[in-house]
């Protein structure tokens, strides 16, 4: 008796390379006739569609994939989208959903990675590290005030389980803490040692603002020109969730306008960041190039998850459901 086909598993977007390399990398030949790609080229629609071609799973490594119905379309045969990440703004649920396409993630992996990214971050900024490093080398010696965390308060918008650890990281440092969520607080700010408190009121009293909540419709350009404006000048906002998250312009504007004393971003509307975006001639920036949760732990365990996904539903079984699979 003829043995069924080999299941067809497309990775359209392995760049920078992840999955290759890591211990996932083998599992993930086992479960059946798999592609992967590790050049640049899948933050192109058409690109994206030619990669995926008649494969049934695609396990999705980079959010600059982005899945539209219109992919979805062109490739009918796609049963699975396995995201590594917990993000699924890349992806069209409602149309995964009308078209019977099972979504999965790996929610919390990178949650301490990122946390401890989160801090690096408020760190370099307050701190001043990269500007006082390119000065040192270049034969300067600035001796400038720094920002001192001990004593200055930490606003923290989203308490998921990034914005729960960054909580619990910023702790040592005798910080006051306010919390603001999207959704009900459910007593999680107090149990973190956190006030909760609406934004409004987390944007005026806080000196550094975190952002840690999902990219949606609903929270697209959360912190636009009304909402920077009521920061301090004096303070300082850091972005490790998505880029969408803030208004580009209003966030230049503030920068420049001297309304803000600095940012750091893990995070941007276009990645990479194109030559001559404004945001690079900002010196009171730190740019990092969305890697925060780029660690050989978050990648071995997260990516090996994300495969681990592809065959409980090749099984039968799901788990780390975004969409629902098609009931037949």
């Amino acid at each position: 008796m003829p043995s069924e086909p080999a299941v067809k598993i497309v990775v359209p977007d392995d760049f920078p390379p992840a999955l290759t390399g890591s211990v996932a990398e083998a599992p993930l030949q086992k479960l059946g006739q798999v592609r992967v790609f590790t050049e640049r080229g899948a933050d192109q629609e058409q690109t994206l569609i030619e990669r995926i071609g008649d494969a049934e799973v695609a396990l999705n490594i980079r959010a600059h994939a982005r899945f539209t119905d219109r992919v979805l379309a062109a490739c009918p045969k796609l049963r699975l989208i396995s995201i590594w990440g917990a993000g699924t703004d890349n992806v069209d649920l409602a149309a995964c959903k009308t078209r019977g396409v099972t979504v999965t993630n790996t929610p919390g992996v990178n949650a301490h990675a990122l946390a401890e990214h989160t801090v690096a971050l408020m760190l370099a900024v307050t701190r001043k590290i990269p500007a006082m490093d390119r000065d040192v080398r270049a034969g300067q010696w600035p001796r400038g005030l720094l920002t001192q965390l001990e004593g200055r308060t930490l606003g923290l918008i989203g308490l998921g389980a990034i914005g729960s650890r960054v909580a619990v990281l910023a702790r040592p440092f005798g910080m006051r803490m306010l919390a603001s969520t999207f959704g009900p607080d459910k007593g999680r700010a107090a149990a973190l040692g956190a006030q909760h408190v609406p934004v409004e009121q987390l944007l005026r009293e806080s000196d550094i603002v975190s952002l840690h909540l999902r990219l949606s419709a609903d929270t697209q350009g959360y912190l636009g020109k009304e909402r920077l404006a009521l920061m301090k000048p004096t303070a300082f906002l850091i972005n490790t969730a998505r880029g969408g998250l803030v208004d580009k312009q209003a966030l230049i504007d503030a920068l420049r306008d001297k309304r803000l004393a600095g940012a750091a971003l893990d995070v941007f509307h276009e990645e990479p960041i194109p030559p001559g975006d404004p945001l690079l001639a900002l010196p009171e920036l730190v740019l990092t190039p969305h890697n925060g949760g780029m660690t050989r732990e978050v990648i071995d365990g997260g990516v090996l998850r994300a495969v681990e996904n592809i065959q409980l539903f090749l099984d039968g079984r799901t788990r780390d459901v975004v969409v629902a699979p098609p009931v037949r």
